[in-house]
């Protein structure tokens, strides 16, 4: 039995059906948007998990109670292979690094959240003279980088991740000095038709989805700019 299927297991009641030992308050409590916090979300699409859509900020979401386990979430992490050596692997980092490289002053202290097994994103922004801390909840959990202050903070294919992204997202925020950046990488939701196709999805660890929408709401929220320098990446800039 896979992963995702040992999690999934059902049993009926009269008119929903809830995983094992899930109450229909708890399944209300697990709809509360996790980005925005002020809406439940609506059934937007269903496979072998459950999306719901919040109508507020437009993050499309997994109810909490489908999450894996955190033993069987890095157990998919495990399973990467990702290289600092790989020149592919550096070219689809690319995306972010080039166009938020591109604006930074020489010399500026970043922070890679969410760096991974083996952090390449960090070296590549060392290589080009700045100074990167990592933060990853599994593999540098040191929590000091936690409580600095950045120029910079990336997180590359993380957010789609994120079990409490309004948390998070509102530390690494926190972390940021004025006028710094956050640039952000991760595939978008377009709409429920292309979402049905989407391969995106398919990943177990993968809980929120994120839309231009819900971008744009954080931007209100936080006050800041939004820029979109290519489909998948996105950087916001805080006031000075």
């Amino acid at each position: 039995m896979s992963i995702l299927y040992s999690i999934m297991k059902t049993t009926t009641t009269s008119k929903k059906t809830y995983p094992a030992g899930i109450s229909a308050r708890r399944e209300t409590t697990a709809l509360i948007c996790p980005s925005c916090r002020t809406s439940e979300g609506s059934a937007f699409y269903q496979d072998r998990r459950e999306y719901y859509r919040c109508p507020v900020c437009h993050l499309v979401f997994v109810p909490s109670y489908q999450f894996l386990t955190l033993q069987e979430e890095k157990a998919v992490y495990d399973l990467h292979q990702n290289s600092v050596d790989d020149p592919g692997y550096r070219r689809f980092l690319g995306r972010l690094f080039g166009p938020l490289s591109q604006r930074l002053a020489p010399g500026s202290f970043g922070l890679d959240f969410g760096s991974g097994p083996e952090p390449t994103l960090s070296v590549m922004f060392q290589e080009a003279g700045h100074s990167v801390e990592i933060y990853d909840p599994f593999y540098a959990p040191e929590i000091r980088p936690l409580h600095l202050k950045y120029d910079f903070i990336t997180a590359s294919e993380v957010v789609e991740h994120l079990h409490h992204p309004r948390r998070e997202l509102d530390r690494l925020w926190s972390c940021l000095k004025p006028n710094g950046w956050l640039g952000i990488m991760t595939k978008r939701v377009i709409d429920r038709d292309a979402f049905s196709r989407w391969h995106y999805k398919s990943d177990p660890t993968h809980v929120c989805f994120f839309s231009i929408e819900t971008f744009q709401w954080l931007a209100n929220h936080w006050c800041a700019t939004l820029t979109v320098p290519g489909k998948d990446v996105v950087l916001f800039t805080k006031a000075g």
